[in-house]
């Protein structure tokens, strides 16, 4: 039981930190999605 409970910490743990060190880039991405997006319906 414990040992899942860590292995489930770990994971969590290291999805988060792949969010925070790729964070710049999906922003990046969702901005750019949401900017043609609008620009699309605008034009």
């Amino acid at each position: 039981m414990e040992y899942a409970i860590g292995t489930i910490a770990a994971a969590a743990f290291g999805a988060i930190l792949y969010t925070v060190i790729t964070g710049d880039n999906i922003v990046s991405a969702l901005t750019g999605i949401i900017g043609k997006a609008l620009n699309t319906s605008v034009g």
